[in-house]
């Protein structure tokens, strides 16, 4: 379930500044997850006129949706300013969005549980691998409610516990060294309880393979995907213990393979007509016949 003080947020930060510049050499993980999110839609009738990407990064889904809904008007939030495209500058804006006008997206640095938006506002609200890094996503969630047209769509995919469970397991040291995620189910709780209707949640294991340990820790610096848990080890490894660590995952190669496993949890959820007026009386909805 979600809590306070888990995650330290300003350690997700500066994370993913450090790796701004470059964060294209390091997303790929990010960008198939974004492509299997996009194979969801083939499912879904939605021709939203506003998309909200919520941890937009450097604006590639809102790319990617532009694709499918190319009439529609794109604004993406981040929490890290520094990922932010600059527009007349970035050679991916130039690659992704070589036309300038009414269709181009507008980026926006803001806290995903405070976004700066009127109510009612988006067709579909889109996050993708975001609200692992969130202390709670309880508030996250409940601004993607309020900020959803009623009939519009929440899509978001996010990491579940079993992710990187090989180098929680190897560490023995009491200190956190991988993200707390949330279970699926939890998440469909929190679904509900912001006012979501016909919530549906699925997962997937997605295992990545590396030829050492060393490499798989490069793979996660170069994403940003540091961890940044409230209890997380402060201070540089001494040689011990990076050997110990080694060694511990060398046991689990199979292959010529060291394993990363990844559990992709995926949820998406429409925003009904309410059934209460603000003050607490029902609504009561007559059919024309």
């Amino acid at each position: 379930m979600s809590g306070a003080g888990f995650v330290d947020t300003a350690r997700v930060r500066r994370s993913f500044a450090q790796v701004a510049d470059r964060y294209g050499e390091g997303d790929f993980f990010a960008r198939e997850i974004d492509r299997r999110m996009l194979e969801r839609l083939d499912y879904v009738r939605l021709a939203p006129q506003r998309i909200l990407d919520l941890g937009c990064s450097r604006g590639a889904s809102l790319a990617a949706l532009r694709g499918r809904y190319p009439e529609a008007r794109g604004v993406g939030v981040d929490g890290v300013e520094a990922m932010l495209p600059r527009q007349a500058a970035s050679p991916l804006w130039r690659r992704w969005w070589p036309a300038a006008g009414a269709a181009s997206p507008t980026f926006v640095a803001a806290d995903a549980a405070r976004l700066p938006f009127a109510a009612d506002r988006f067709g579909l609200v889109w996050s993708n691998l975001l609200l692992h890094w969130l202390d709670d996503p309880l508030p996250a969630l409940a601004e993607g409610h309020r900020v959803l047209e009623t009939g519009g769509l929440l899509m978001f995919s996010t990491l579940g516990p079993d992710t990187l469970r090989e180098l929680r397991e190897c560490f023995a040291d009491g200190h956190g060294h991988v993200q707390r995620t949330i279970d699926m189910h939890d998440l469909g709780d929190m679904l509900v309880s912001c006012g979501f209707a016909d919530p549906v949640m699925d997962m997937e294991v997605i295992t990545l393979t590396y030829d050492s340990l060393a490499a798989l820790g490069r793979d996660l610096r170069a994403a940003g995907s540091t961890c940044a848990m409230g209890d997380r080890r402060r201070g540089l490894m001494g040689r011990a213990s990076w050997a110990a660590l080694n060694a511990a995952y060398e046991t689990r190669r199979r292959e010529g393979k060291l394993p990363a496993t990844f559990e992709v949890v995926y949820g998406h959820a429409w925003k009904a007509a309410p059934k209460k007026t603000a003050d607490g009386r029902s609504i009561i909805r007559f059919a024309a016949r």
